[in-house]
């Protein structure tokens, strides 16, 4: 798999934008500000149906304009498949080879972007949601059954907690509990079963990277010791109390260990930056081992954030994994990374193909 062309109109700063891709590595140079993230953003949104950088889609739209549109040609399998997002301040709009498309979910099986970015260690920092996310994410691409087993799951849980709020109403409870725990130990096995396949390869990597021993920890969203239906009901008054399910998989929960301690409580923010980035590349290298060709990385700026020592480290097992990869730099030479096969300078929201590159 790779996006062999992008064109992307109004998106932020980047008002035209037609680019032939590198189906390895492609590089885009330019000072601070130019637009080199917004460009990932881009490539993001295309692959993702969202941001990295922000929930608000007004703020994605280029001044003076009312929308923006993103449209990208990827090769799969001998075949070639366009994929169209356009956004405005009133949503947005998904089509997979010119048909709409019901969610974002349909982009990620052709273009599935993973991102290494200054603000990569939020994925330790910040609460369960950010890790949950970047879960599922792993299990939707290994699974096939993940994305019914998630909808079924969140739809349960929304219609259990609209019956909380109904003062007294333990029949409509009683119909939804059911459902909620059939797919929630559904949804839960799946992700139990990707953290164990995860841990081979997020060790490997946090050596080469930290030369410390990673490990991964799953917590399901109630407690260990319990069933799902036991510890449902043990929590029932609490729910009823404050119109809302506080136990299950939406609870869920990854703990990066270090050394056999809490990364949180051990690491440095520099050595936090290199074991999310290691998070991220353990979970491409499983999905490259299963689905082989089909990783895409967007990795920005590397350079700004880590030491000469560090990025070397992190370059190299880049280098390894054999995805589609997007770099932004303040230079042109990343010498772990080799040679790009496309290499594009960006200046004030203008993106060109240094001269002498002609992709086929």
């Amino acid at each position: 798999m790779s996006l062999t062309r992008l064109e992307i109109d109004d998106f932020r700063c980047l008002e035209r934008v037609s680019l032939n891709l590198d189906s390895r590595y492609n590089l885009f140079v330019g000072e601070n500000a130019s637009g080199k993230t917004s460009l990932l953003e881009a490539l993001f949104f295309l692959g993702r149906g969202r941001s990295f950088r922000t929930r608000r889609l007004d703020r994605l739209v280029r001044q003076g304009t009312d929308s923006f549109r993103l449209v990208g040609w990827v090769q799969l399998d001998g075949h070639q498949t366009v994929l169209g997002v356009g956004g405005s301040r009133q949503g947005t709009e998904i089509r997979v080879g010119g048909t709409p498309a019901s969610s974002a979910a349909a982009l990620a099986q052709y273009f599935p972007p993973q991102i290494i970015d200054p603000d990569v260690h939020k994925l330790l920092e910040e609460g369960p949601q950010r890790r949950r996310r970047f879960l599922d994410w792993g299990v939707f691409h290994v699974e096939p059954g993940f994305m019914e087993a998630w909808q079924r799951y969140h739809r349960a849980l929304r219609q259990r907690n609209a019956a909380l709020r109904q003062v007294g109403n333990s029949k409509a409870l009683a119909v939804w509990n059911p459902e909620l725990m059939t797919s929630g130990l559904r949804l839960d096995a799946m992700r139990r079963a990707y953290v164990e396949q995860l841990a081979q390869p997020l060790a490997d990597i946090g050596t080469q990277l930290l030369g410390m021993d990673i490990t991964a920890g799953y917590s399901a969203g109630w407690a260990q010791d319990e069933s799902f239906e036991v510890a449902l009901a043990k929590s029932v008054e609490r729910d009823v109390k404050l119109g809302i399910t506080h136990t299950g998989p939406h609870r869920a929960d990854i703990t990066i260990r270090v050394n056999g301690q809490v990364a949180r409580e051990r690491v440095s923010r520099g050595q936090q930056k290199l074991l999310a980035a290691a998070l991220i590349l353990a979970q491409l290298q499983l999905q490259e081992r299963l689905h082989p060709g089909c990783g895409v990385l967007l990795l920005d700026d590397p350079a700004a954030e880590l030491d000469g020592n560090r990025l070397g480290r992190l370059l190299d097992v880049v280098r390894g994994l054999p995805s589609q990869l997007f770099v932004t730099s303040l230079r042109p030479e990343l010498d772990s990374l080799g040679q790009p096969g496309a290499m594009f300078h960006v200046e004030q929201g203008a993106v060109r193909a240094t001269a002498g590159f002609n992709p086929a």
